[in-house]
């Protein structure tokens, strides 16, 4: 025998004469009782749930420790129960914090052998669990240690029940890594919860107390042996198994990750939302759906959001990706994309406030080029055609581009982009020339968010609140950002099937059973597809394309974003009593009049007007914007070519909506004609009405 154990027993042996005496050191401070400890338990997630209480998210918000549910004892399988109790504790219900018998015969063993082992009770590693001072500095307990722990068992055992001794201890006993109570482990090891254990897996457990990270062999030994069989293959593959790798833990709900980031989930909290959860696992089943039938198109990643408009609560927040995406990770519904045509409603509506523009007014669908910075911005239409006149309502349910840029030649650049900044569209930093005439086409990058409360504030009439995301949230002042007459013929357009036609024919995913307005929009190259529209009750909104930027291939608003928003649209309004009001459309705004029209190369109507801007008589010509230089451009810088001759080199003015007796001038000085020869130096172009008034000028330079 070696002079240390000789050493190490004889002060195992006086440690036993020190217990046998009472000779020990006093408690250093009270511990909690089962309710302290159960109230101050902190598990490492937070949970997001919808607002009736339902789970929707399951988030860890603590690095440091992995701990997960509090689990009853009446949650714990039996067979895990009798296997920590064969292993640790065999007479736990006997004792009263201190099992004697077991350590004196913990005594004897430790005189006689080489390893020595202790004679621990729950209770006593309980006690270690709940306070620092009960546990061992080093490897193994000296004697005064050992006597402290005896000593807070015993003061445990006098005011908790052993059901809450074996309760408490299951969910605060370290199992593998970082798992930490017995829901954690269970879940980590074997995805499971404690109440679903078998034999096996509790003996594998029960193994991993005494030594959490030890060797899977050692494990699988002390497993086995727990289980007194000679034959345990199965046992011992089935604890390689569990011990090779990593244990993680899935989330136990994992509907809305996105929105629980944005939350900031923590505290080891629960926190309810506005969601509801059937309508966020519909929502996500649908984006899934459409994105596994554009996986051949190249769509790899989906949003949606749905709201309630009047009070302005989120009922789904879904962001999701196939499994392709190479940036699944990023939230659809605040990421800046560009726009499409989903901004055209709000650019007709100011058209229709200002009185530049009717619903039935004609609009020129033709070739134009406009001067742009520092050449010509010409738009074409989608589908590379043109129609020639058109009446508003036709140019806008269609989604015709040239019409659009004609109107917001009408409006102007700056009260359009107000208006956008109105409407929280957050991204319109630069000024309105930054953009130009390619904003009416959504030049603009925005948020699903800030279109779907944008067409929100269609739906109730022309007024704009903030989105809540959590029932305890205030309902934010609505402010008027669009008049209720605006604001009605732009659902009115929206909701119309034979306007609409002209482009998406009368059978597409647009057209519900129920009174809806929407609208579709696709962006340069194919590169993002929306479909935003509403009801009476609810705004939905749905985008599809790729987080990395890379276009689709050939989808369009009809097959991209519109069958689920369609999808979605059906799910939020059931089929059943057609008569409800929610399902009809709504009444016109006050002040509105109604006058049968003949638009244009379009049937005769009934049409609504905002008073004052009904026409005299069934038919008028198409709106007209402001005279303009179209080029040369503001800015424009030229340059002589020495190979030609200077006499040939020219520069021919051009100018919209001319007047037939408007004239150019040049430097002060009047030309006969358009066609102007190059001279260096800068010079100023302007064009001049009869009465000298100047309609529109611009400075450039030749070099």
């Amino acid at each position: 025998m070696s002079l240390i154990n000789f050493r190490a027993r004889s002060h195992l042996a006086g440690g036993l004469l020190c217990v046998l005496l009472g000779l020990a050191a006093p408690l250093q401070a009270a511990l909690p009782d089962f309710a302290q400890v159960r109230a101050n338990w902190r598990s490492s997630e937070a949970w997001l749930l919808d607002h009736n209480g339902e789970l929707l998210q399951e988030t860890r918000v603590d690095p440091k420790v992995r701990r997960t549910l509090w689990t009853p004892l009446a949650d714990i399988s039996p067979a895990l129960i009798a296997a920590v109790l064969k292993a640790e504790d065999q007479r736990f219900f006997e004792h009263a914090g201190v099992d004697w018998l077991a350590a004196g015969k913990a005594a004897l063993t430790n005189w006689m052998n080489e390893r020595p082992r202790g004679a621990s009770t729950l209770t006593m590693q309980l006690a270690g669990l709940l306070d620092a001072q009960y546990r061992a500095r080093v490897a193994r307990r000296d004697v005064a240690e050992k006597w402290r722990q005896m000593q807070a068992a015993k003061t445990i055992e006098k005011t908790w029940r052993k059901a809450e001794i074996l309760e408490a201890y299951l969910n605060l006993a370290p199992f593998r890594g970082e798992l930490t109570g017995i829901d954690a482990a269970t879940r980590g090891l074997f995805d499971k919860r404690p109440a679903g254990l078998n034999d096996n897996e509790a003996l594998i457990l029960a193994a991993l107390i005494r030594s959490p990270n030890a060797r899977a062999k050692d494990v699988a030994r002390r497993a086995c042996a727990l289980a007194a069989v000679t034959e345990c293959e199965a046992l011992t593959a089935r604890t390689f198994n569990v011990l090779s790798g990593r244990y993680p833990i899935l989330p136990a709900a994992d509907l809305a990750p996105h929105l629980a980031h944005r939350l900031a989930l923590s505290g080891h909290a629960s926190r309810r939302s506005t969601l509801d959860a059937a309508l966020q696992r519909h929502v996500r089943a649908t984006l899934a759906q459409q994105l596994r039938h554009l996986a051949a198109r190249n769509a790899r990643d989906a949003a949606a959001l749905v709201v309630d408009n009047a009070s302005g609560a989120v009922l789904a927040y879904v962001s999701l990706s196939s499994g392709e995406s190479s940036a699944a990770q990023n939230d659809g519904v605040r990421a800046p994309r560009q726009a499409g045509s989903t901004l055209k409603p709000f650019l007709y509506g100011l058209a229709f406030e200002q009185r530049l523009l009717t619903a039935a007014s004609p609009l020129r669908d033709e070739p134009l080029s406009i001067a742009a910075g520092g050449g010509q911005y010409t738009p074409e239409n989608y589908d590379h055609a043109y129609r020639g006149l058109v009446s508003a309502r036709v140019a806008l349910a269609s989604s015709l581009n040239i019409p659009a840029v004609r109107t917001l030649e009408l409006t102007g650049l700056d009260p359009f982009a107000a208006r956008l900044a109105e409407l929280g569209f957050k991204q319109l930093t630069e000024a309105a020339d930054f953009y130009g005439y390619a904003l009416a086409l959504g030049s603009l990058d925005v948020r699903l968010e800030e279109l779907v409360n944008a067409y929100r504030s269609l739906a109730n009439g022309g007024r704009i609140s903030a989105l809540r995301f959590r029932p305890e949230q205030p309902r934010s002042h609505a402010r008027r950002v669009l008049s209720p007459q605006a604001a009605f013929l732009i659902g009115d357009i929206l909701s119309d099937r034979q306007a609409r036609a002209l482009t998406f024919g009368l059978e597409n995913p647009l057209a519900t059973r129920y009174w809806s307005a929407v609208k579709t929009g696709t962006s340069k190259d194919m590169r993002d597809n929306w479909c935003v529209g509403y009801s009476r009750r609810y705004s939905v909104g749905v985008w599809v394309g790729n987080f990395d930027g890379s276009p689709m291939h050939d989808v369009s608003g009809i097959s991209g974003a519109a069958p689920a928003w369609a999808a979605i649209m059906d799910h939020l309004h059931p089929s059943g009593n057609e008569t409800d009001n929610a399902l009809l459309p709504p009444k016109a705004a006050a002040g509105l009049i109604r006058r049968n029209i003949q638009p244009a190369g379009e049937p005769s109507r009934r049409e609504w007007f905002i008073p004052g801007s009904e026409p005299s008589a069934e038919t008028w010509s198409a709106a007209v914007p402001a005279s303009g230089i179209e080029y040369p451009s503001e800015g424009l810088i030229l340059a002589l070519d020495p190979d030609i001759p200077a006499a040939r080199q020219q520069l021919t003015f051009r100018a919209r909506n001319m007047p037939a007796d408007a004239v150019w001038q040049i430097d002060d000085i009047r030309q006969e004609t358009a066609a102007w020869p190059l001279a260096r130096g800068r010079h100023r172009l302007q064009l001049i009405d009869r009465q000298g008034v100047v309609l529109d000028q611009v400075e450039f330079e030749v070099r």
